[in-house]
């Protein structure tokens, strides 16, 4: 059953609300959320021609949404640069079912026209309806954006709308893969296969897709734009995108011969070489499978061919792998599908490569279970998908792609989080081919059963960005985020020692308290401050500005046992050996002698304190408390722990006492205890 889609329109309506309105009031829908001005179409520079906005009806008699079906005919490219999105279009009109979840039939220019018009697509794990009017962008009475060659069809000029909307503006259009579109068309993953270095198994892996209901295509690459839609002495034609729609197997003079279907979206224009439709290679197999196979071969524009003269002329293989909610009931096989949403934030999960072993440990870490191999092979067919999230739409606040990529490690049994001294002694089982600055890199692999880590990164650390990962198996997996415990261990306090057993130190610090104490012999926030930041700006290693007095509170808080609002001697001495042990975590995981701690290394410096967070959190305290260059200063690193074991404590008292429920979650509450 396809999944729902979600109104994306700010006031939250949906296409026939908002239809019914117009009709209501006998008015045509203007968008407020995309106008008909200058912004929509550019961001970064000023409109280079005078357009006018003008609805069908003002531009031809008789305005139709499709005329005669829609097929490719109707995807004119015009000034914009987004042809990759037009060859998707191309594409998409060839698997009808698909086309009419992105291009709704429930629309027209009948009597429930009222200037609006929907579409779907897909972004990051959900569909989303978008609504847009019909004012184009038009000069001299013409459209000069995408068009049909019908000059009164109109589909696929508001799909190119619906589409910039949805990427905030038509300049955010230029430049792009095909794929990247057809996965937006579809929510399936993407792969691409240079036919002259693909794997040995290319054609089983294309087999798979295609038993799946994967949507595949082709081309032949140019070397000048001259070569574009040029035809070859055999009857294929360069620089255009060709549909896969079929792969068998014959038996061919004693020989098993592999044969691939692929179809001309012109609608003629075929291969003329072995396999074509008049050769004379199918009089030689067996009548029955002969007839099996042409029976839905021999429209025009649809040819088979042998897969070494595939290989031999195409360059390009793009398959796009659908979600199981994309196919219909009747699909042979279906991929599982896990998938994962998350973040690099600089400071905490943004540890860019292994280049940088300090910080890569702290980048996302994900756990893939494979437990059964394919049918008839001892390995796991897997395909990883790494997405970044919304950079399309980015691109006007001067953000573009980062550059990404991933590597997968075998994973020990029961570790939570992998630190920096696992991935510095292991190295990866399989990674992405590279790093790049795409929207999506994918990778297929073919691994043993067994537990594996993923970590997704950026190529330089501190590098900010949203992501989804999303794996395609052949069979089901396990899969589960690292990082999500959120616990405490946290030691009771000691016993107060009598003061005839005092140590030194103690007697020291007894004096000290004393002085400052006077007569109620308890000192308050300010009183502690003044303590603290005496003994403290001696230690040299630490570098020291003073602590605040929210700190100071927060200690009180923790410490004050019987509620009076200050320390007593016998209180500030537990906290005093709490001290020295933060103090002594500070130093070890200030790695490079500065004074201060990086932010990457609060995760295990939380650790050994006894505190296990999980990802979200630690990305918020990085947030909170890290400056510009990913350091923690002493003051906000003792902020930090004290109101952490300050959150635990209360939580363990009110498990533990089971007066009543607990109506807010640790997250919620570390929010507020953090004033995040």
């Amino acid at each position: 059953m396809p999944a729902k889609s979600i109104s994306t329109q700010a006031d939250g309506k949906t296409f026939e609300q908002l239809r019914q309105e117009c009709l209501q009031k006998k008015k045509l829908f203007e968008d407020p959320d995309f106008p008909a001005c200058d912004s929509s179409l550019y961001y970064s520079q000023s409109v280079p021609i005078n357009f006018e906005w003008k609805r069908p009806g003002e531009l031809c008699e008789n305005p139709e949404f499709i005329v005669g079906g829609a097929d490719r005919t109707d995807i004119c490219q015009g000034a914009l640069g987004d042809c990759w999105l037009l060859a998707a279009i191309a594409s998409l009109t060839l698997h009808k079912e698909t086309l009419a979840r992105v291009v709704p039939n429930d629309q027209g220019f009948d009597r429930s026209y009222a200037g609006i018009f929907h579409f779907q697509f897909w972004q990051h794990n959900r569909w989303l309806d978008v609504v847009v009017d019909d004012r184009l962008p038009a000069v001299r009475n013409r459209l000069v954006l995408l068009h049909s060659a019908s000059n009164n069809e109109f589909w696929s000029a508001l799909l190119e709308k619906a589409y910039a909307k949805l990427n905030g503006s038509y300049e955010s259009l230029k430049g792009g893969s095909t794929l990247e579109a057809m996965e937006d068309f579809t929510g399936g993953v993407g792969e691409t296969y240079e036919t002259k270095s693909a794997p040995t198994d290319l054609f089983n892996i294309m087999k798979k897709a295609y038993d799946r209901g994967s949507m595949m295509g082709c081309s032949i690459d140019i070397t000048s734009s001259a070569e574009s839609e040029a035809q070859t002495a055999s009857g294929l034609v360069k620089g255009h995108a060709y549909s896969i729609t079929g792969l068998e197997e014959v038996n061919y003079r004693g020989k098993k011969v592999k044969l691939i279907r692929i179809r001309n979206p012109w609608g003629q224009v075929e291969w003329n070489g072995a396999w074509s439709d008049e050769s004379r290679e199918w009089n030689v197999i067996d009548s029955s499978e002969k007839k099996r196979i042409l029976q839905n071969s021999m429209d025009d524009g649809e040819f088979w061919m042998e897969f070494e003269d595939f290989k031999a002329n195409y360059d390009k293989i793009e398959i796009c792998n659908l979600t199981p909610d994309s196919l219909t009931d009747d699909t042979k096989r279906k991929w599982e599908v896990n998938m994962f949403e998350g973040n690099w934030i600089r400071g905490s999960t943004a540890g860019g490569c292994r280049n940088f072993i300090d910080t890569f440990w702290t980048n996302p870490q994900f756990k893939l279970t494979l437990l059964h191999a394919d049918d008839n092979n001892d390995k796991c067919s897997v395909v990883i998908a790494l997405m970044q999230k919304n950079r399309r739409a980015l691109r006007k606040e001067g953000l573009d792609l980062q550059t990404i990529g991933f590597a997968l490690y075998e994973a020990p049994a029961d570790e939570d989080h992998l630190g920096k001294d696992f991935f510095r002694y292991n190295g990866s089982k399989a990674r992405s081919k590279t790093y790049i600055n795409v929207r999506e890199i994918s990778e297929r692999f073919t691994l043993p059963p067994g537990n594996y880590l993923l970590v997704p990164t950026t190529f330089q650390p501190h590098d900010e960005a949203d992501f989804i990962i999303r794996i395609f198996s052949e069979k089901a997996a396990g899969t589960m985020e690292m990082g999500n415990t959120v616990d405490a261990d946290l030691p009771d306090p000691p016993m107060p020692s009598l003061p005839e057993e005092e140590t030194d130190e103690e007697k020291g610090l007894r004096r000290m308290f004393e002085k400052i104490a006077g007569s109620d012999q308890a000192i308050s926030a300010r009183e502690l401050q003044q303590v603290l930041n005496g003994v403290l700006s001696r230690r040299r290693e630490i570098k020291f500005d003073g602590l605040s007095l929210n700190t100071c509170h927060s200690i009180i808080n923790l410490m004050d046992v019987d509620n009076s609002g200050q320390l007593e001697f016998q209180e500030f001495k537990v906290f005093w050996e709490k001290m020295k042990k933060w103090i002594m975590l500070f130093i070890s995981y200030d790695t490079d002698r500065s004074g201060k701690m990086s932010s990457y290394e609060l995760r295990i410096a939380l650790k050994a304190a006894g505190m296990h967070l999980n990802t979200k959190l630690l990305q918020l305290l990085g947030l909170r408390f890290a400056d510009e260059n990913y350091d923690i200063d002493f003051d906000d690193y003792l902020t930090c722990i004290v109101r952490l074991e300050n959150m635990f404590r209360v939580f363990q008292a009110l498990d533990q006492s089971k007066t009543g429920q607990v109506n807010m979650n640790i997250l919620q509450f570390l929010l507020l205890s953090m004033n995040v």
